[in-house]
């Protein structure tokens, strides 16, 4: 990896390479006042002999009119007060390096960009508000910015100019760099999206309080709770490409085996970043007892003929909508006896979770669906004393199914998170949310209350669920959960 000029390094090193660069070199460096250790031959040469690459007749992204109508109803919602939803900055992974970056989701979500450094402000006018997008605008020729700056254009690839970003965005933009000067100059009530940007929040200490800034996050989030057209159809991209990684790992599992869970992983990941944006979480590719931690991500265990693989994994788009899906496998492609016994009835508590989501239904009802079928099967079996109601009133059987049935799913996995109780959790179902139903029972290898036969199955089957106006639709159907048609799909896979 190049290592970059870096305009900050201290005079003294630079004195030093000037030097030895006198004593080495056959011309001399002489140090350019603007980017010391640059000569000011090479400074010049670098200004011109450019092509013209502005991009003219754009067409806006396709969520483009969503996107406004969106900011439309955030408008309406805090009418004469200046709103501020940042992007976010590029973090530190290692010394010189940043993790890739991902777009806060309030601001693409609102925008369509997802570009670092990049705001959102709506300035309150008389009849709502004027919403300005600011960007980094190319990197400067003049100064030498595009080549000497770490993340100048040279380095990390060409952005779109401002004009470009009005006619891809539809709204009107301008040089980030002189929002903070203009935000300390504001007037008027302002609220502030918190999180993402330092810069920008410094710039309005004065201005902004917790609780008001903690309103504004908590409507983003709400307004997210019921999909638009656009964000259904990315859903279900997001899905379909989840359905084909899947596939690409049932058809690797020979080779998993005599590697370990990061070839399954590996590959998930390919179909991830060659159809979309990235994954939408860290993939868990748990095999054998390791399918009994919820959120075993350190892929890094056996794959063994005989036991099964919990693949709980989620392609992202390039819209950052994101599947969550999950299958448990026989590695060998055929259920042992007990493995199908606990899968069956994983099966059929699913089923009745989905059964259950509907216009009008309660969020909850899908959980409770859930968890009485897998509390009759626990009374059944032997493992609990029932009746099913006491254990449902004690929660029993939770040693076994220990998470929540679902959640919402949209831009983020866990999508909404921070709306109110009483419209989430507490809430109604609506046509246009989409959520997880993903019932689990998990058998923990040193669990001495099951016979020895159980310890260390885990079973969890996980779909994406649209509601619709009659019911709802399985984004996920594409993959089977019934266990002999699961078989039947590993052997055509493998076959």
């Amino acid at each position: 990896m190049s290592e970059a000029l870096n305009p900050e390094t201290p005079e003294a090193v630079l004195d030093d390479a000037a030097d030895q660069a006198d004593e080495e070199a056959p011309i001399k460096q002489r140090k350019n006042g603007l980017y010391p250790g640059v000569s000011d031959e090479l400074a010049e040469n670098m200004k011109s002999g450019w092509a013209d690459t502005e991009l003219h007749g754009l067409e806006p992204i396709a969520q483009a009119a969503y996107t406004a109508a969106r900011r439309a109803a955030l408008s309406a919602r805090f009418p004469g007060e200046r709103l501020v939803v940042p992007a976010g900055n590029l973090k530190t992974r290692s010394n010189d390096t940043e993790y890739p970056f991902r777009a806060s989701v309030e601001y693409a979500y609102l925008t369509g960009n997802l570009t670092e450094d990049g705001v959102l402000v709506l300035e309150p006018v008389a009849d709502g508000h004027k919403a300005t997008i600011y960007l980094l605008p190319r990197s400067d020729r003049e100064n030498g910015e595009f080549w000497l700056s770490g993340q100048g254009e040279l380095w990390v690839g060409r952005r779109h100019s401002l004009a470009e970003a009005e006619q891809l965005y539809g709204i009107p933009a301008s040089d980030v760099r002189e929002l903070p000067d203009r935000l300390r100059e504001a007037t008027g009530p302002v609220r502030v999206v918190r999180g993402y940007d330092a810069g920008i929040e410094a710039a309005l200490t004065d201005k902004v309080t917790a609780e008001r800034d903690a309103e504004l996050r908590v409507f983003l989030s709400e307004a997210r709770l019921v999909k638009d057209e656009f964000e259904a159809g990315e859903l279900q991209k997001a899905v379909d490409s989840t359905v084909r990684g899947f596939e690409d790992v049932v058809r690797v599992l020979d080779k998993a085996e005599a590697t370990s869970e990061r070839y399954i992983e590996g590959t998930f990941f390919l179909r991830a970043r060659v159809e979309g944006n990235d994954i939408g979480y860290g993939s868990i590719c748990a095999a054998g007892p390791h399918a009994c931690t919820l959120h075993w991500v350190r892929n890094d265990g056996p794959v063994r003929s005989g036991d099964l693989l919990l693949l709980d994994a989620g392609v992202e788009t390039y819209t950052l909508y994101t599947a969550d899906v999950t299958r448990t496998l026989p590695v060998n492609g055929t259920y042992s006896q007990i493995q199908r016994k606990i899968y069956d009835a994983v099966y059929e508590a699913q089923e009745a979770g989905i059964a259950a989501v509907r216009p009008g239904a309660k969020y909850r009802d899908f959980h409770d669906a859930s968890q009485r079928v897998l509390a009759e099967k626990l009374v059944e079996w032997g493992l609990v004393e029932g009746p099913v109601e006491r254990v449902l009133e004690l929660g029993l059987q939770r040693r076994w199914t220990l998470h929540g049935t679902g959640h919402m799913l949209g831009m983020d996995v866990h999508d909404c998170a921070v709306a109110r109780t009483e419209t989430y959790v507490d809430g109604t179902l609506e046509p246009g949310m989409c959520l997880t139903v993903e019932p689990g029972l998990y058998f923990q290898a040193d669990d001495l209350t099951v016979p020895q036969e159980y310890r260390g199955i885990g079973v969890r089957i996980e779909d994406d669920i649209l509601v619709t106006q009659d019911g709802n639709r399985n984004l996920s159907a594409g993959l089977p959960r019934r266990s002999d048609e699961v078989e039947a799909w590993m052997a055509a896979l493998k076959g």
